[in-house]
């Protein structure tokens, strides 16, 4: 028998996927992985194991690195970041979606409406989020200081939610396509589940 005592929460391994040709080409130092990896880290009280990619701005290559995290690898969420813009070379939510298994418009939806309060040209943003699976991704912007505010919402001073993150619902829907049981910590994200799917403190 072991005597290594389990650790109270589920590992988790999850997908961070930055899309950018001048990244990936050494051009510039990628800001987006960092960025995924240090938002993760503080919002899950999770064992996490990532599984970062770094790649250009190329459909097949993206949908391909999607069915590798997704199918092979076992990871539970994918984000990527970068690519989801109109201009020409922006491919990443056509990659994604030639993946998808199903659709999860609200994502999309509620990202747009964080950006709208900061700037107008945030309707120019195309992240989709798709189901393929038990696997969860997610496109999300190339900022960081975005990638943030996507994921965490918008509080005012006394910390309450002016309009919520899409992070929040995000543990739920793992729960619903069989992946592991994710925890916040609720100072970065708070998740929302129904009271029925509330797990016990062990």
């Amino acid at each position: 028998m072991s005597s290594e005592q389990p650790s109270a929460h589920d590992p988790v391994r999850i997908g961070i996927v930055s899309v950018s040709d001048r990244a990936s080409s050494g051009t510039y130092q990628d800001q987006g992985l960092p960025a995924l990896r240090d938002w993760l880290t503080r919002a899950l009280k999770n064992p996490v194991t990532f599984e970062p990619r770094l790649i250009p701005d190329e459909q097949a290559r993206i949908s391909q690195t999607l069915i590798e995290l997704a199918d092979a690898a076992g990871c539970a969420l994918v984000l990527t970041t970068g690519g989801t813009g109109p201009a020409p070379r922006d491919v990443t939510p056509e990659a994604t979606l030639a993946v998808a298994d199903k659709v999860m418009p609200g994502f999309g939806e509620q990202m747009r409406q964080i950006g709208l309060r900061f700037v107008p040209t945030a309707i120019l943003s195309r992240q989709v989020a798709v189901i393929r699976g038990r696997s969860l991704i997610i496109n999300l912007p190339g900022q960081p200081k975005s990638i943030a505010e996507t994921l965490e919402g918008l509080k005012d001073a006394d910390g309450q939610p002016v309009v919520h993150g899409i992070f929040a619902a995000v543990p739920y829907c793992i729960d619903l396509i069989g992946g592991p049981h994710l925890e916040t910590n609720d100072a970065v994200c708070k998740a929302f589940r129904p009271k029925s799917a509330v797990r016990p403190v062990r």
